[in-house]
């Protein structure tokens, strides 16, 4: 891996969250039955489909399917890619999963340039535009400009959106879920090696790394990122690879969530303080719900 350094500005927020799923039906019902509400589907010019889950922080989950194999051929040999570790990363690790971390940008371009300077770009911006339906049915057009980072050997990837056209409906149905959750709080890496996995997240977020009893944690200006070693092989997945293992949510009263889980017969174990429920198909990651302070 190229050497890496911390870029001279203010680090990057979290964006959104993707995760691959064999089926956007099954993930729906997954979703819902956990508590959120899940926007309508949503189509790329790629090929691939989403059915995102928003936050009133405007962070958000992308549940994503495959979708139009023409499409995603095209995309492909095109170079796009989005599409490309997605595929990628169903190969390698399967139809279900966590793959991408998103960070929030103003200037895409510029963070190409940033990644493709430190040696880290995954391959050329994308630049595209869908259609947006909200919760009454209203619809206007989203555009988004990305650029992608990587480690040579890892699966899951990095990119950083810049939305360009943010769709001017109204959200806040879709903002609103009966679990109470009303951020991405945390999300948890767990890395073959860690140091060189932490090198990388701060040098793609521009976050500075703090020791922890647990592992290393990178704070961002809306959520936290942690890095803990993997208990994989490294003959399992190559040299310095990780995975994006749990995304912890912050909740506005634990004990409404932990009865609602309840009645919905859903499994959990306490962490931390926190409520943990295993990943399963259409939940590509383990999630933590946690109480907001």
């Amino acid at each position: 891996m190229a050497a890496m350094s911390l870029p001279d500005r203010p680090p990057l927020s979290i964006d959104h969250l993707v995760l691959p799923t064999q089926s956007l039906a099954t993930a729906r019902a997954r979703l819902e039955a956990l508590g959120f509400t899940v926007a309508p589907e949503g189509v790329h010019p790629f090929g691939t489909r989403n059915a995102c889950v928003y936050f009133a922080d405007g962070t958000f989950l992308e549940p994503l399917e495959r979708g139009d194999a023409a499409l995603r051929a095209d995309a492909e040999r095109d170079g796009n890619v989005f599409v490309t570790r997605d595929s990628l990363f169903r190969e390698r690790i399967g139809p279900e999963g966590f793959s991408a971390l998103v960070f929030a940008t103003g200037d895409a371009a510029a963070d190409h340039r940033r990644f493709r300077d430190a040696g880290l770009s995954a391959g050329d911006v994308l630049f595209f535009s869908r259609p947006f339906v909200d919760a009454e049915g209203r619809s206007d057009v989203a555009s988004f400009r990305l650029a992608f980072a990587a480690a040579e050997e890892a699966t899951s990837f990095f990119f950083a959106c810049e939305r360009v056209n943010a769709p001017s409906v109204d959200r806040s149905r879709l903002q609103s879920h009966r679990n109470g959750v009303v951020r991405i709080a945390a999300v948890t890496i767990a890395a073959t090696d860690p140091a060189s996995t932490v090198a990388l997240v701060a040098a793609i977020s521009g976050a500075g790394a703090v020791e922890g009893s647990a592992g290393v944690r990178l704070d961002l200006p809306n959520a936290r990122i942690n890095v803990v070693a993997s208990a994989r092989e490294e003959a399992e997945c190559g040299p310095g690879d990780f995975t994006f293992e749990s995304v912890t949510f912050a909740v506005r009263d634990l004990a409404d969530t932990r009865a609602l889980l309840e009645d919905r017969g859903t499994v959990w174990q306490k962490r931390n303080g926190g409520l943990a429920v295993q990943k399963t198909a259409g939940q590509g990651a383990e999630f933590i719900f946690e109480e907001s302070v």
